[in-house]
């Protein structure tokens, strides 16, 4: 997959003022990457993951996937902010919900995603009663289940302990040499040096290549 932004652009009226939230933003991204979105909040990172989706319609400029304009990649998986989940009901029960809404993975194949993220498919145990870890985890599963080519991670390893975040770390690894293309948006040092491959900055809208995304390409 192939995903380029063309000088897009998104303004909101703020207070009687034009807020921009992507400033003539270009970039390719490719499969078997990892990119990583840094910036402070309010720079623009999660509104470029919310275009990418489809979430928002930019103003001007293009998103092409593999060549094609279209309204949202046809196969993607998103931590788009803090997950939502039914409270009331176990993990798999919210997943198994959520994918009736495409039909596109079985009981089996959620049950794969719940156990690659480090939960139990078959525990009793309401969402409720999870911690935010254990939440972090569920949301990840959900944007990994039907086995996009195409995962777009806002802050996905918030609450994790130590181990956690090494378990997460070797499964976006494992997706990466699958090919899939991977862009998280973070603000912690250890997930974007670990992880990325290229590390692109976000401030006032604006994208900025950093010394580590000019080496690699």
């Amino acid at each position: 997959m192939v995903i380029e932004i063309k000088d897009i652009c998104k303004s909101f009226k703020v207070e009687k003022e034009n807020y921009k939230a992507l400033d003539h933003v270009s970039y390719d991204f490719h499969s078997g990457m990892i990119y990583g979105l840094t910036g402070r909040n309010g720079s623009g990172k999660t509104m470029l993951l919310k275009a990418i989706l489809g979430l928002i319609k930019t103003d001007s400029g293009q998103i092409l996937f593999n060549g094609e304009e279209l309204e949202r990649p046809e196969s993607a998986g998103a931590i788009i902010e803090n997950p939502g989940f039914l409270s009331e009901y176990t993990g798999f029960k919210n997943l198994k919900l959520l994918s009736m809404l495409t039909g596109k993975v079985d009981n089996e194949g959620i049950r794969k995603a719940i156990l690659k993220c480090g939960l139990d498919p078959d525990s009793k145990k309401k969402v409720a009663a999870y911690s935010m870890g254990m939440r972090q985890r569920l949301g990840l599963a959900q944007a990994i289940m039907e086995d996009p080519e195409l995962l777009l991670l806002d802050e996905p390893f918030s609450g994790l302990d130590e181990k956690g975040l090494q378990e997460m770390y070797e499964l976006c690894d494992e997706m990466r040499r699958q090919g899939k293309l991977i862009i998280i948006a973070s603000h912690s040092k250890e997930d974007i040096e670990t992880l990325c491959d290229t590390v692109l900055h976000m401030q006032s809208g604006r994208l900025e290549l950093t010394e580590k995304a000019e080496a690699a390409g």
